[in-house]
């Protein structure tokens, strides 16, 4: 295999989130001051998910070292996760969000797997980023797997690394990818300065196989990714996409929620409306809360909840649309006082 051709060229694609998995990839929780004053039911909260995600499938767990990897044990233990499905590597990380700095698997048309690493430089708010931008050539080298970087213009000429989170996308593993303007394109926390639309999707299409991007314009309120697409839309199938609404028109999401469903439509998807929890606050700041943020494991969705009404109706709508799936809620209640949930935490590896 030719590091110098890239993965489109080489047949890779990057799969559906729904494709089968051969582990889920997570870093156990380090960073206090991602959960400020409410740290201490964190490690709980992973436990619960594990516990779930260990049932269907391996998972992959990053650690500050072998103190962290003991303290996770004792949790995991006690949650009673399946210990021979989990497996721990050291690996110093900032944050937990392995959905937007860890790789971004792609499969060959010949079974083949490798990895898309891209620059990751903490959403362009925070200074703290330099051990997660590390993370994809580490699990590239533990699983021994080809490790592409978008460090070439189309021309093969040397460029710079493209910043690009995978919460900032998502894909129908069949040549569609979501994503939105505010997050890509914005010059507000701007990922890549002077790159042009037709640039960020030539870089799509040749490192993840994509064929068609589809552009939405904002993501939530409270969201600090400044617009993230897994909080406002989700392929659920090849010509189907979940999409967060917000009847209330005084409400901040209804806005760019009711325009993001108006560019769907128009782009010849079907659409199934997910509810949006009434507004959630913690010390005077909307934190982003959203339904669209599960994760899609194997024969299992796992779906934040937040002790909200519309809890059974996420749920009810998701268990719908993944008929063959068990949807199964997680509180997320404290998690996403640090400004993510289920999928934020999150990296499928395919199997």
């Amino acid at each position: 295999m030719k590091l110098d051709d890239t993965p489109r060229q080489l047949g890779f694609r990057m799969p559906a989130e729904w494709e089968p998995h051969e582990a889920t990839w997570i870093a156990w929780p380090h960073n206090r001051t991602d959960w400020p004053g409410r740290y201490s039911p964190i490690p709980w909260v992973y436990g619960e998910i594990v516990r779930k995600l260990s049932r269907v499938e391996r998972v992959r767990i990053l650690v500050e070292g072998r103190c962290a990897e003991e303290q996770a044990r004792r949790v995991l233990r006690k949650a009673g996760a399946d210990a021979s499905a989990l497996e721990f590597f050291a690996c110093p990380t900032n944050r937990v969000w392995t959905r937007d700095y860890g790789p971004i698997f792609v499969k060959s048309r010949r079974g083949e797997t490798a990895l898309a690493g891209w620059r990751f430089n903490a959403w362009a708010k925070y200074d703290d980023w330099q051990k997660d931008s590390k993370v994809p050539a580490f699990v590239a080298k533990r699983l021994k797997l080809p490790l592409f970087s978008p460090s070439r213009d189309r021309q093969g000429a040397e460029a710079a690394g493209m910043v690009l989170e995978g919460g900032s996308i998502d894909v129908n593993g069949a040549g569609l990818l979501l994503t939105t303007e505010e997050c890509l394109l914005s010059g507000v926390q701007a990922r890549n300065p002077g790159m042009s639309r037709a640039e960020i999707e030539g870089r799509l299409r040749d490192y993840l196989g994509i064929t068609r991007v589809i552009w939405l314009r904002n993501g939530i309120a409270g969201d600090d990714t400044h617009g993230h697409v897994d909080d406002v839309a989700r392929f659920v199938a090849a010509d189907t996409v979940v999409v967060a609404a917000e009847p209330d028109r005084s409400d901040a999401n209804h806005e760019p929620l009711r325009e993001n469903y108006a560019l769907l439509r128009a782009a010849g998807l079907r659409l199934v409306k997910l509810p949006m929890p009434r507004p959630l606050v913690f010390d005077g700041q909307r934190l982003p809360a959203s339904y669209a943020n599960f994760y899609i494991a194997n024969g299992l969705v796992l779906a934040p909840t937040f002790n909200d009404p519309n809890d059974r109706v996420a749920l009810n709508t998701l268990a719908r649309v993944f008929p063959d799936r068990e949807v199964v809620g997680i509180n997320c209640t404290e998690l996403i006082w640090g400004l993510g949930a289920l999928h934020c935490m999150t990296q499928q590896q395919p199997r």
